[in-house]
């Protein structure tokens, strides 16, 4: 299966285009925002748990990365509520479920090989740092060989730079009106943006919480197992 695959070309996925998929579990159903491979994948999706879903237990053959968007996420190690950053590195494994419902982030297959680095940061709890222009602030979440994951929270009427992504930019709207010279991006829109791509960012008056993820197009992540 190939959804937005081709990783040479912009994509934006704004809250009207979700189009939730059941997943093989009852009760977990998915949107795919970019995908290459059927179950076993490397994948980008929001994933929907409804309250008392879960999956089995498994194990991550390359990693798994999640951001709670919403309710409460649990596995057998604990509870992770809406704004936890998690890491489970490829070998890791769990039992995933939610009691009362919850809806997630999820990235798979999208570690580089010496990643191994498992984590669960509840993002209310740290602390932000200044950004590089006046109205930004930004909560560093993971960085491995130039691929750095971060929030960025941008005050109402925030104007940055332009600026070149080398290793291309991948966006996740949490809160707020995310924009730049190309359009408009409310929350729960996702931008997907090719190396050495540019754009000059910005906020109106009601400013943003962005997830943002830089570096890691075309990276050398660890292969997906061959299906032949």
């Amino acid at each position: 299966m190939l959804v937005r695959a081709d990783f040479e070309k912009r994509e934006v996925v704004t809250p009207q285009h979700y189009n939730y998929v059941e997943s093989p579990l009852p009760g977990v159903s998915r949107m795919m925002l970019d995908r290459q491979g059927g179950e076993i994948a490397r994948a980008t999706s929001v994933v929907k748990y409804s309250a008392g879903a879960g999956y089995t237990a498994h194990t991550h053959g390359g990693g798994e990365e999640i951001f709670v968007l919403d309710g409460v996420f649990s596995d057998e190690h604990g509870d992770y509520p809406a704004g936890t950053y998690i890491r489970n590195p490829p070998g890791s494994s769990h039992t995933p479920f939610s009691k009362d419902g919850c809806t997630i982030l999820v990235k798979l297959w999208q570690f580089a090989s010496g990643d191994h680095q498992q984590m669960a940061l509840n993002t209310h709890e740290m602390e932000w740092r200044p950004g590089l222009v006046p109205g930004l602030s930004v909560l560093p979440l993971h960085e491995h060989h130039g691929m750095s994951t971060a929030l960025v929270r941008w005050a109402p009427n925030t104007q940055f730079n332009s600026h070149m992504h080398p290793g291309g930019e991948e966006i996740f709207v949490l809160e707020g009106l995310f924009r730049d010279e190309h359009g408009e991006y409310p929350a729960g829109s996702w931008l997907r943006s090719p190396r050495w791509s540019k754009h000059t960012p910005f906020t109106g008056s009601e400013g943003a919480l962005i997830y943002v993820k830089v570096g890691h197009i075309g990276a050398d992540f660890m292969q997906l197992p061959s299906t032949d």
